[in-house]
């Protein structure tokens, strides 16, 4: 059973090279992105030097965070989005390829089940796919760090306080962990829609899975004037329980008052979990999930590709 999963797995790595191209091409834009900052930057020499040396010698512990915290996360939206998007076409992709190219016939042939194959694919979309893109971004943020680091020391500054003294590394990693993968079971039922469809229909996938999620709220709207249906689908890609309250920004830097809290500079501090796992809209969200891959497996079974 295992080395089956495991088969499988590589099968969709081997098929689907985006899934490990697309973090690495990001990841390049990133850190060809800051070195181009750090060469240009080099022009402001004075304004520099009095950043540098000021928040070496003036700025706290607190402020050196929350700059290097904006810069990982800043660093990451790309990554993220790009995630997104790959995860989307992946789930549309997967099932619908392998009929279209009849490669499902070699498949078939193999002791291998089709409840193995769906089940494969559904892993690969909401595990590997966001463990493949973590292990990116944190090799870029080490990237960046130790090329800032260099351009730091170069400017005559301390690289050991300034980045590597400050910077909360295992604050903002496991956060980052943690929010990837709770978003990710959170999203779980999209994920079971697009290997549905992907299984399911004939031509254009794409289409055929975000036609309905479109007419729908608009056919709600026109006869019956609510909007109860896209509350409940778009609505959950507004808002996740993961997060507590949290502070406003405008009350940490609206009146210039830098002596904050800790918790203020931490996102794994804002981060409830059990909040997340004790909400009622994850668990009916995957087994929404669990139904639509029943019906991905059934639909793939009792297709004829012959």
């Amino acid at each position: 059973m295992i080395a089956h999963h495991l088969m499988l797995l590589k099968r969709e790595i081997w098929e689907h090279r985006a899934i490990w191209v697309t973090p690495i091409a990001i990841a390049s834009i990133v850190i060809l992105g800051t070195v181009t900052a750090l060469m240009f930057a080099g022009e402001y020499a004075q304004e520099l030097d009095v950043a540098l040396f000021g928040a070496q010698n003036v700025a706290g512990e607190t402020e050196r965070r929350m700059v290097l915290t904006a810069l990982f996360y800043g660093s990451s939206g790309l990554f993220i989005l790009a995630l997104a998007v790959l995860i989307v076409f992946y789930s549309l992709d997967s099932l619908y390829a392998e009929r279209k190219d009849k490669s499902i016939l070699f498949w078939r042939s193999l002791p291998v089940t089709d409840a193995e194959t769906v089940i494969s694919k559904l892993l690969m979309a909401l595990l590997a796919i966001p463990t493949a893109t973590l292990v990116v971004i944190i090799a870029t943020h080490l990237i960046n760090l130790i090329v800032t680091s260099i351009w730091v020391s170069m400017k005559g500054a301390d690289a050991g306080l300034l980045i590597w003294g400050s910077a909360p590394l295992f604050d903002n990693w496991l956060s980052l962990v943690i929010m990837v993968y709770a978003a990710a079971l959170w999203m779980s039922p999209f994920v079971g829609w697009f290997l549905f469809v992907s299984a399911y229909t004939k031509r254009s996938p794409f289409l055929m899975a975000f036609l309905p999620l479109v007419l729908i709220p608009m056919l709600e709207g026109i006869f019956s004037h609510t909007n109860e249906f896209a509350r409940v689908v778009w609505g959950r890609l507004v808002v996740i329980p993961l997060f507590d309250d949290l502070v406003d920004v405008g009350e940490i830097f609206g009146d210039g008052d830098w002596e904050t809290e800790q918790k203020m500079v931490s996102a794994l501090a804002h981060i409830d979990f059990g909040k997340f796992l004790s909400s009622p809209s994850l668990w009916a969200g995957i087994v929404i999930c669990g139904l639509l891959c029943f019906a991905a497996i059934y639909v793939r079974r009792f297709r004829d590709e012959s």
